[in-house]
């Protein structure tokens, strides 16, 4: 399989995340937003949409968006869990991370860290990406006060999908020490057998 991903994004780590943990090979490219490599002709061809990460799997099928991969790969493995409630509750957390959680704790990260996003870093904006990150977190934290993790009592891929982020979520200027219960969370996703960092690519 190969993966176009570029090694500071949070979507992009996460499948890689997943296919440390299940062995899987892979072909790494990167293919960076930062340097225009998105919007090439050629990789345009692979992913209309113009973005990262993009699975092509040995069949040369494609498959984007970071959580749709991570479903894809986590079929019949200890990530998606069996029971049908508690894959409806993977799911939740997954559309969540991408409707309420991503779009201000990762987009607050990028406008204070990309150069190329600090003309877009108005203290309104800068503003807006805080309240509704600490919202997220908040969420969040409520959950984990009482669960270990966020589907099923077990890890999962609706905690990989959430830690991308979250764990850089202080270079955005978020104050993770407010939420101890996401903190314990983060040192148990870390505790995880085959866990790797943000800059592995295999």
């Amino acid at each position: 399989m190969i993966l176009y991903s570029m090694i500071d994004s949070g979507n992009c780590y996460k499948p890689r995340l997943l296919m440390a943990k299940l062995g899987l090979a892979f072909t790494n490219v990167e293919v960076s937003s930062h340097t225009g490599d998105t919007r090439k002709p050629d990789y345009v061809a692979k992913n209309p949409n113009a973005m990262v990460p993009l699975l092509e799997l040995d069949d040369c099928r494609r498959l984007a968006e970071s959580n749709a991969i991570l479903l894809y790969l986590a079929e019949g493995t200890r990530f998606l869990p069996a029971d049908r409630y508690q894959r409806g509750l993977a799911y939740q957390w997954l559309f969540f991370e991408q409707y309420s959680h991503e779009p201000y704790i990762a987009v607050r990260k990028a406008l204070l860290t990309f150069p190329e996003r600090a003309r877009d870093a108005t203290p309104e904006r800068l503003a807006v990406t805080l309240e509704r990150g600490n919202k997220a977190l908040g969420v969040m934290n409520k959950h984990l006060e009482t669960n270990a993790f966020f589907a099923g009592g077990a890890y999962s891929v609706a905690d990989i999908a959430l830690y991308a982020y979250t764990h850089t979520a202080g270079q955005g200027g978020f104050q993770l020490d407010a939420y101890p219960a996401v903190a314990d969370w983060l040192g148990r996703v870390e505790a995880d057998p085959g866990h790797v960092p943000m800059d592995w690519v295999g």
